[in-house]
């Protein structure tokens, strides 16, 4: 029975190494295709990419002094916008204050000549408008006595209403 047994366990082991042999070269020839296709694909990377690659390089190399040239301009022409952005602040400023200034000159002498004609217009009317009427009601008071006088007027209703329009005013 242990011959019987050990033939059996031989035959199972011989059975297990060959289907690992099996594998293995299954194994062995599915790396040998993909080693295939990867260098396919690895020639034909270097065939396209390459020269792509070498025509960038020398791109970047032909332009890097225009690059950098272009990256100095602008940052000189920002230098100067930003320089002429200060002194057009500057001035600016500068124009914006006098206009005030100016602004308040001309409210304050606005006032000053609106005050002087308020007291020019109250001169006038004290030294010419009121001595007028004055003159003016004296005078209907004379002319008014005389003709009372002399008997040519006639006596006039008291509400107002003979009273001319044009005698009210100057």
């Amino acid at each position: 029975m242990d011959d019987n047994l050990l033939r059996i366990f031989i035959a199972a082991t011989t059975f297990a190494v060959v289907i690992q042999a099996g594998i293995l070269v299954g194994l062995y020839l599915a790396v040998r295709k993909s080693t295939a296709k990867m260098e396919a694909m690895a020639t034909e990377f270097k065939s396209k990419a390459l020269p792509t690659m070498e025509t960038a390089q020398s791109m970047l190399v032909e332009l890097r002094p225009k690059i950098e040239a272009m990256t100095t301009n602008v940052s000189e022409s920002s230098a100067l916008v930003r320089n002429q952005l200060g002194r057009l602040d500057a001035t600016l400023t500068d124009v914006l204050d006098r206009t005030r200034l100016q602004v308040i000159r001309a409210d304050e002498l606005l006032n000053r000549t609106m005050d002087r004609v308020e007291e020019t217009s109250e001169v006038v009317h004290k030294t010419v408008v009121s001595p007028l009427r004055q003159v003016n009601g004296f005078m209907t008071a004379i002319s008014t006595g005389v003709e009372v006088f002399f008997g040519q007027k006639r006596r006039q209703p008291k509400n107002g209403m003979g009273v001319p329009q044009d005698e009210m005013f100057i």
